[in-house]
């Protein structure tokens, strides 16, 4: 098959749907090598390297129209460019597929990752709430096949836009098996070394949104701070809730127990930073991965943290219960003490540290990249 990808995720986004686009584009081209897949991208960056893989190509728009207007070429003008492909299959990685692709006969998948802005709309701007119901309605509408990343979203798809529920295959993601590596300790020194580490600290990973709920775990702190002094890492950054954040810190004395790695200049410049190839050798240095988020449509940094041997505390909210299995500990987002109750249970009890960590291990063999691969193929399989 020669299967063409929506590819601006795979270059320009260092976060959650990017890390989803790479890790999946590479499983298939690992598991499934027989194979042709095109990444059609807007922009090309140092995010991904295509040319590590003899059976993936990269296309971008050429002509000065296309180039100048590159999210019209990604929107509708790019079915041109699968057709001269001869593209059998195309895969819109995250919520949309091209305008009237369905005219030029080429299947298509697309993966909705959550419609967490249809159950919360106050947390988006009108026009971006507008827009996100407009492409998400469409590609559920016309694509011949959804994925969705969780039984959580296979339910809101059902629910919000009434789809069909055969049309629905939930395939679980995966993430870089980088973070199944064992760090080794001289590793884990430079890197301690270069972000300038504390020698125990809490980690949490992700934008700073209010849905992800950073408030609530710095107050936690604040209640864990009257009888254990462990500092909390930051890795994500933000704008309006992140200032919010910021004030309530600098009003409580926490400015010495809360690290925001993105506010180092030196630490954003690094690409083993915007790329997450440093990742684990932070991770593995953490005492536990702080992940309460009020809604997700799966959570990628708790699988992370389950490969990488770090206790999670995470919600028992949406799909959370999904991504964590039996080997995390379950708190209700909205109450800081009970984030901060199992804070202090993590660290102080070992043998619950220990156990978490080894149940986390074999969850996590539920969502190897290979089985995500094979999953997502099956999809393509059952459209030819």
């Amino acid at each position: 098959m020669k299967i063409g990808f929506d590819a601006k995720r795979i270059f320009q986004n260092s976060t959650g749907l990017g890390h989803y686009s790479r890790t999946l584009v590479t499983s298939l081209a690992l598991h499934f090598p027989e194979n042709k897949y095109v990444l059609f991208a807007p922009k090309i960056t140092n995010n991904f390297h295509a040319n590590n893989f003899e059976n993936i190509a990269t296309i971008s728009p050429t002509n000065f129209i296309h180039k100048l207007l590159k999210s019209i070429w990604r929107s509708n003008w790019v079915k041109k460019d699968l057709l001269k492909n001869n593209i059998q299959i195309y895969h819109g990685l995250s919520h949309e597929i091209p305008v009237n692709i369905f005219k030029t006969k080429i299947k298509t998948v697309v993966t909705i990752h959550d419609l967490i802005f249809e159950r919360y709309p106050h947390q988006y701007g009108k026009i971006d709430y507008e827009i996100y119901t407009r492409k998400f309605k469409y590609a559920c509408k016309h694509a011949n096949s959804i994925i969705a990343i969780s039984e959580q979203t296979k339910k809101d798809i059902i629910n919000f836009y009434k789809i069909d529920a055969k049309k629905i295959t939930v395939c679980y993601q995966s993430c870089n098996n980088i973070f199944r590596e064992i760090v080794s300790e001289e590793e884990k020194k430079r890197i301690k070394t270069l972000y300038n580490l504390p020698d125990k600290f809490f980690l949490t990973v992700g934008s700073i949104i209010e849905r992800k709920n950073l408030l609530n775990i710095v107050k936690a702190l604040k209640i864990l701070k009257q009888t254990t002094n462990i500092p909390l890492v930051v890795i994500g950054n933000g704008k309006e809730y992140k200032l919010k954040v910021q004030q309530y810190i600098v009003a409580n004395d926490l400015q010495n127990d809360v690290i925001f790695l993105s506010d180092n200049e030196k630490i954003n410049e690094l690409q083993s930073f915007k790329n997450s190839i440093d990742f684990p050798a932070i991770y593995q240095q953490a005492v536990a991965m702080l992940y309460p988020s009020t809604f997700e449509g799966f959570g990628i940094p708790v699988l992370e943290a389950l490969c990488s041997k770090l206790p999670v505390i995470t919600s028992n909210t949406s799909c959370l219960p999904e991504a964590g299995g039996n080997a995390a500990l379950y708190v209700n987002p909205l109450l800081p003490t009970e984030i901060a109750d199992a804070m202090q249970k993590i660290y102080n009890n070992k043998t619950l540290a220990n156990e978490m960590i080894q149940k986390g291990l074999t969850y996590a063999n539920n969502f190897t990249q290979q089985k995500t691969a094979t999953a997502v193929m099956n999809v393509y399989k059952s459209l030819c």
